[in-house]
């Protein structure tokens, strides 16, 4: 059984937290985020740090409250230091551009693939075949980095598509004469 909810958040310099009406809101220089917080556990700000506490002794309360700790966490790190993904792609003629609010990407489909960049999230192409996603919210970079990802997953032949930078790709051998 996990035991992160034991240990607080330390809040860094540059942060403010606030929790007002169930509601925790972690203000820093990348942004706001805010966490509606379970009527399961309770969130106190003591001496620069958020401790998170269950209010009872039941299995959900003790699930919620390592999660909420988690979630807390991953806000208090976001708006400071922030979160980032890179996907590499492989493939000939597969490339990656940004232009204005959309991402275009050409990934062998007889027509370009835009995906418009969503609020909160910024990506840069340093190379045209490496995709950089950050931002505050770690939840919605993730899922940006896998919606990208989805239109053209590596095949496990030659290894084409878009994949992260520290994903292994298992490559099976091809057909034999």
């Amino acid at each position: 059984m996990s035991r992160v909810g034991k240990h607080p958040v330390d809040v860094p310099s540059g942060v403010t937290v606030e929790i007002a009406n169930r509601v925790l809101k972690a203000k820093g220089k990348l942004g706001e985020l805010s966490l509606k917080l379970s009527e399961e556990v309770e969130a106190k700000l003591e001496d620069g740090k958020v401790v998170v506490t269950p209010r009872s002794d039941s299995q959900r309360a003790r699930t919620l409250w390592g999660t909420t700790r988690a979630l807390v966490n991953n806000m208090v790190g976001g708006v400071s230091k922030g979160f980032t993904k890179t996907l590499e792609i492989n493939g000939v003629g597969y490339r990656a551009q940004v232009q204005g609010k959309n991402l275009q990407l050409q990934l062998g489909f007889s027509h370009d693939v835009i995906y418009p960049i969503p609020d909160g999230v910024t990506i840069k192409c340093d190379r045209p075949t490496q995709i950089t996603i950050s931002g505050a919210d770690r939840q919605r970079v993730g899922q940006v980095a896998a919606e990208i990802r989805a239109f053209r997953k590596p095949e496990p032949y030659k290894g084409k598509g878009i994949k992260y930078d520290n994903e292994r790709i298992l490559r099976k051998e091809g057909k034999k004469k």
